[in-house]
């Protein structure tokens, strides 16, 4: 059972990275959006492949998240993202606790 509990401790700690990292890209492409940056850039273009599927899903499922001119589309994944970790890594954690 102690192999159970370190994969479930793995896992949690692996999906708890990914969504940090994916908040952060999706606070970089943001704040680079309130600027005209260079659309050639390495990064400009690595931020804007990294979200564009999730936020153009988000758009198209939710059309009011672009209201006046204001993309609400990143706000609305970042909150995804805090609820992800709030639920499902913290009952990762959970789960593990009760296996060991």
């Amino acid at each position: 059972m102690a192999i159970v509990k370190i994969f479930l401790q793995a896992v949690a700690g692996l999906v708890n990275f990914v969504l940090d990292a994916y908040m952060i890209i999706l606070l970089a492409r943001a704040i680079m959006s309130w600027v005209s940056p260079d659309p050639y850039n390495p990064l400009i273009r690595f931020l804007h492949t990294a979200t564009e599927p999730v936020l153009y899903r988000v758009r198209r499922a939710l059309p009011f998240t672009y209201t006046s001119g204001i993309d609400f589309s990143p706000l609305l994944v970042m909150l995804v993202i805090i609820f992800l970790k709030d639920f499902l890594v913290k009952t990762l954690y959970y789960m593990a606790a009760a296996v060991g």
